[in-house]
């Protein structure tokens, strides 16, 4: 086996055990009563909200448009929460084994939050087939299989923004979930889910072509109007590929950091 193909081998491992342990993390965190009931209930409540005002202007094309850009929202909500798991794990102790073992730590870090992308695209998937239909948005059959990708597109890259937070938030645990509501409320605000990315200033908009969000929501439009675009997949995917880059970066100088200073205790 060569080198490369060792490595590659060695992550998967790392990322499959470290994506164990976030499983049993959510089973601890939610029954399935409390997550239907809880925070599905909230995110259904929440689309419902916007799509009403949609209802209130008396738009049915502003009315799906809401529809559709708060139900794929849904996703990013729970993919975002990543932003606080680095602290969380500083606050449990664990940093100075991590730091300690052989394993990349953005990889281990990385398994360990997958169950909020995961989540969050369950999330959006049920808001998109279930809810959505009753404001006027009814995929058809062959478009159900691409809606799926996508939004596991839109949970994955997303999921690169929230694991940077996470690495620049080790160091502020005061400020994580500030951070965490500011980054959603942004992306909701500016990537096209409540209103065109056009109703901004050009710098603005410049700022939205950063983030995968908006991307790929630009592509599930496209196809639930039956025209599909490749361009908004691919953009996607590069902007999510440069976040993740990014938190690598960014784990990797926090860590070395840690080691300098002996500062990966039980950082409060």
């Amino acid at each position: 086996m060569s080198t490369l193909a060792a490595a590659v081998t060695s992550r998967v491992h790392i990322v499959r055990y470290a994506a164990r342990t976030s499983a049993a993390d959510f089973r601890q965190t939610y029954t399935w009563r409390s997550w239907t009931i809880g925070w599905l209930g909230r995110m259904l409540s929440q689309v419902t909200f916007f799509a009403l005002i949609g209802v209130m202007l008396g738009s049915p094309e502003r009315t799906r448009y809401l529809v559709v850009g708060n139900a794929v929202m849904a996703c990013v909500i729970e993919t975002m929460t990543v932003t606080t798991n680095g602290v969380r794990e500083r606050q449990e102790g664990t940093f100075p084994l991590l730091s300690a073992s052989p394993a990349p730590l953005g990889t281990v870090l990385f398994g360990r939050g997958l169950q909020q992308p995961v989540s969050g695209a369950v999330t959006a998937l049920v808001t998109l087939f279930a809810l959505a239909p009753a404001f006027g948005v009814r995929p058809t059959w062959p478009q159900v299989p691409a809606l799926i990708l996508l939004v596991l597109v839109t949970a994955l890259t997303s999921y690169g923004v929230g694991l940077f937070l996470s690495a620049v938030v080790i160091g502020l645990p005061g400020a994580r979930n500030v951070v965490s509501n500011t980054a959603y409320l942004l992306m909701m605000a500016i990537c096209g889910v409540q209103v065109p990315t056009d109703f901004w200033p050009p710098w603005v908009q410049y700022t939205a072509d950063l983030l995968p969000l908006t991307h790929s929501l630009t592509a599930i439009r496209a196809i639930l109007t039956d025209h599909p675009l490749t361009r908004p997949l691919t953009l996607a995917l590069l902007t999510g590929a440069l976040w993740l880059y990014l938190a690598s970066l960014a784990i990797r100088l926090v860590q070395a950091r840690g080691r300098r200073t002996g500062s990966f205790d039980y950082g409060a």
